[in-house]
């Protein structure tokens, strides 16, 4: 990675970071618990997903080239454009708190990182790295998800997004929207995959 690209992997790092913290202050000013608050926010695809930005472009920055490398960053950036996908398609017109930052972390969490991080790989990921059965590997990571979230919403009664309240909706309609969400995953995978490959053309 060149100088240039480890300086925008930081800064990629400090909005996914800044974002949680927010997140992690304002939930924390609710509860008054530390382990309670990070429970809370573990139950959410989009903390996870942030945690893992934050965590993958930290190393990338910090010069660690195997960190880089273009399936993981590809999952990454996949996972993280599902993150701002859902939460525009399915999740915008939901009123969400605003005191205590909540407002600046939902924008840092849902709408920033999910920008920020294509544009990096645009600019610097290193290009052909990727094949198409990428999207496979890509795909375990939302589906291990699914059931720890279900599970979660089962014990606890709270499920962590509207579209998978098993409670409201019934076992079929949580599965169609999985399905039909997983299906949108693999599809843009591909996708990423095919630009990947286009790209590295272009480069030779």
């Amino acid at each position: 990675m060149t100088p240039t690209a480890r300086t925008g992997a930081a800064i990629v790092a400090v909005l996914a970071w800044a974002g949680l913290v927010v997140q992690f202050t304002a939930s924390f000013d609710a509860t008054g618990s530390t382990g309670q608050t990070l429970w809370v926010l573990l139950r959410f695809f989009t903390i996870l997903t942030n945690l893992l930005v934050a965590v993958l472009f930290s190393g990338i920055a910090f010069g660690n080239d195997a960190w880089a490398s273009p399936r993981l960053v590809g999952g990454t950036m996949l996972a993280i454009l599902l993150v701002g996908i859902v939460y525009g398609l399915l999740l915008s017109n939901i009123p969400l708190p605003t005191a205590g930052g909540s407002q600046m972390a939902n924008i840092l969490l849902h709408k920033v990182t999910p920008v920020a991080v294509p544009l990096w790989w645009t600019a610097f990921a290193r290009k052909g790295g990727t094949t198409h059965r990428d999207p496979w590997l890509w795909a375990l990571y939302p589906l291990a998800y699914l059931p720890y979230a279900l599970a979660r919403g089962m014990s606890e009664g709270v499920y962590a997004y509207p579209f998978i309240n098993l409670d409201r909706l019934g076992w079929g309609q949580v599965l169609a929207n999985a399905a039909m969400i997983a299906l949108g995953f693999l599809v843009a995978g591909h996708v990423v995959v095919a630009i990947d490959q286009r790209l590295s053309r272009r480069q030779r």
